[in-house]
């Protein structure tokens, strides 16, 4: 199966809506190649998005009333609708009325709802993903010679893969994950029960140095930029244990962000 045919069937394939046999091949695709796994990440994450809770909003009174004003109108129209032989329609006038208002649907509200996704929430959604989706991680080990060089190839960087048993936090591996519109490293850590996501990729020249630190839905994040990389490190741990990970990546990286 190459790109064209897994990107078609990569709505269906997350519904869970194909057969046994094109679900095998999709997945042993998706395994081998990081564009279409990307994607694939990118459409789970937008799905995960839409279904937490901070980015529902309550619509405005005089929305609501303009809404409720408008179903008199909207009932006569059927009934006027209905008055009309489809006769009179052909078949391609009909669907190019749903085209063309479908389009209009998606125009009118994609962009608002992308602009309403603020990259701590993408980082958010890819780590409850993470967690709820089974896929923890794409390379499993402890050991960090084996998983830094799995990434060699699949990302245009080389990201920071550091050994952190002795002090509490034992890795378990990497995958690929989808952030910021491009590919990034997942780097996957342990302490107790807990599991930290350590998201990495090539910083932008505008990205401040600073260390900053947001709460959201019960779980710490922490971003920094370091050596022209930036880092997203998101767990339930409290924040304390949180801020200790995170200084010993710094340091064990080359010392703290400049």
């Amino acid at each position: 199966m190459n790109c064209t045919e897994t990107q078609r069937l990569l709505h269906a394939y997350i519904d869970v809506e194909l057969d046994m046999m094109d679900t095998l091949e999709v997945e042993q695709h998706l395994q081998k190649c990081p564009t279409c796994l990307a994607i694939y990440n990118n459409d789970q994450a937008l799905r995960t998005a839409v279904k937490t809770g901070s980015l529902y909003f309550q619509a405005p009174e005089k929305l609501r009333k303009r809404i409720r004003s408008s179903i008199p109108k909207a009932n006569k129209a059927a009934l006027l609708a209905q008055a009309v032989s489809w006769r009179g329609l052909s078949v391609a006038a009909v669907l190019l009325f749903v085209m063309l208002f479908a389009a209009w649907g998606i125009t009118r509200f994609w962009p608002a709802y992308i602009a309403g996704i603020s990259l701590p929430q993408e980082v958010l959604a890819a780590h409850v993903r993470s967690l709820m989706a089974s896929h923890l991680v794409d390379v499993p080990s402890s050991d960090q010679h084996t998983v830094k060089p799995w990434f060699d190839g699949k990302l245009d960087f080389s990201p920071s893969v550091v050994d952190l048993a002795s002090q509490g936090f034992p890795l378990l591996g990497g995958r690929l994950d989808y952030l910021d519109n491009r590919p990034v490293a997942a780097v996957v850590y342990r302490h107790q029960k807990h599991i930290i996501n350590l998201f990495i990729w090539p910083a932008t020249q505008d990205e401040g140095s600073e260390t900053n630190t947001t709460t959201l839905q019960g779980y710490h994040l922490i971003h920094w930029k370091e050596s022209g990389m930036t880092y997203w490190a998101i767990s339930d741990l409290n924040l304390n244990e949180l801020q200790t990970f995170v200084q010993l990546v710094q340091s064990s990286s080359g010392g703290l962000p400049h």
